[in-house]
């Protein structure tokens, strides 16, 4: 029986999109494949590790009718990788093996039944579903994501809040070090939901999103949260527990503030940040009306010093930061301009973009 008959590139983009989640060694070798649904032209693509699941469906020609079997999802990609994007490649089965042909190629795959593929279990208490264009989505995600905490303890930091109350959805995460904020405004309203994303989904839905108008429809559960967009289903587990209250950490009245051009600061910061030390990675920040000076040294006594001209009359303030946590902010904000609001050398700093009120970044300082 024929499965599918298509152009290389066709395949290859149907099964890159659902494959990002697909670990190459698992407990389970079932879940190392793509769960594969003929129904008549059209096949499903199913992935799947257990938390998060993405299927995607299209017309692939074949034979009409139905059919469900599963194969190793990387082989696949391999393969199809290596012929040339133009080509007609077939998928037919026999039995329990594929066999995939293009050209005078040919390869014999082993499957897995289809009926021992563990789909998730979708919720069946989702709210009220809303979206936003994907694009919109991508960018808050951009905004915020390098602020997520890895691996860490305290479970719920791995991870993206997102709150969807009125018009607003609110992007917000934090590693404890520092905290990174992100809206936007939404065409309806909806009732307040209040979800924590895991780190892998976040980072996944970053890969997949389109830098486009088309919409992504959200739903969210008590424990799930589901995304369409693409043509494209996208289901996951939430992170179970209670967020800090990011409104807490967000200083507010800093009588300290400079604007200046953002590539010239991040810049001068990935200058000084070669002679940080490896795990100390600190720099000093002085600012004094009319200038802004970055110093930064390491153990062998090598010092790197970095000056500004900013148009600033406010009090001479001396604060130290780890330079990384600086540098991921203004690497990820696409304004030409960012304000810097400063209290004192002991108070997080608020970094911000002129023009836009959705973003805000707090960064704790650091002795040095």
């Amino acid at each position: 029986m024929i499965v599918l008959k298509a152009a290389q590139e066709k395949i290859l983009g149907a099964l890159q999109a659902v494959s990002g989640i697909v670990e190459r060694r698992h407990t389970l070798p079932i879940l190392a494949n793509v769960l594969l649904r003929k129904n008549g032209k059209r096949i499903e693509l199913t992935t799947s590790d257990l938390e998060i699941q993405v299927r995607t469906a299209d017309e692939m020609g074949g034979d009409e009718a139905s059919f469900n079997t599963t194969v190793g999802a990387r082989k696949l990609i391999d393969i199809l990788r290596s012929l040339p994007a133009d080509q007609l490649v077939t998928l037919s089965a026999t039995q329990n093996k594929l066999t995939l042909q293009a050209g005078k190629s040919r390869f014999t795959l082993q499957t897995l039944p289809a009926e021992d593929f563990p789909l998730v279990n979708e919720a069946v208490d989702f709210g009220p579903a809303f979206s936003v264009p994907q694009k919109v989505l991508r960018g808050l995600i951009n905004q915020v994501h390098f602020a997520m905490a890895v691996h860490d303890i305290r479970y719920y930091l791995n991870g993206i809040l997102f709150i969807a109350e009125g018009k607003q959805l609110t992007l917000v995460a934090t590693d404890g070090h520092r905290l990174a904020l992100a809206q936007s405004t939404l065409d309806n309203e909806v009732p307040k939901q209040e979800v924590i994303l895991p780190r892998k989904t976040v980072l996944e839905l970053q890969r997949l999103l389109r830098d486009e108008d088309t919409a992504i429809e959200m739903q969210f559960a008590g424990n799930q949260a589901r995304f369409s967009f693409s043509g494209m289903e996208f289901v996951t587990k939430l992170v179970e527990g209670k967020f800090p209250d990011y409104n807490r950490v967000i200083p507010k009245n800093h009588k300290n503030a400079v604007v200046l051009g953002r590539v010239p600061l991040l810049s001068s910061l990935q200058r000084a940040a070669i002679l940080t030390s490896e795990k100390f990675k600190g720099v000093r920040i002085n600012l004094e009306p009319g200038s802004l000076r970055i110093a930064s040294s390491n153990a062998e006594q090598e010092e790197a010093k970095e000056e500004l001209e900013v148009d600033y009359n406010g009090d001479n303030i001396e604060i130290g930061f780890n330079v990384t946590y600086l540098m991921d902010a203004l690497a990820n904000m696409a304004s030409e301009m960012v304000k810097l609001e400063l209290q004192d050398t002991a108070a997080s700093a608020l970094f911000t973009m002129p023009g836009e009120p959705g973003f805000k970044y707090v960064v704790m300082p650091m002795r040095i």
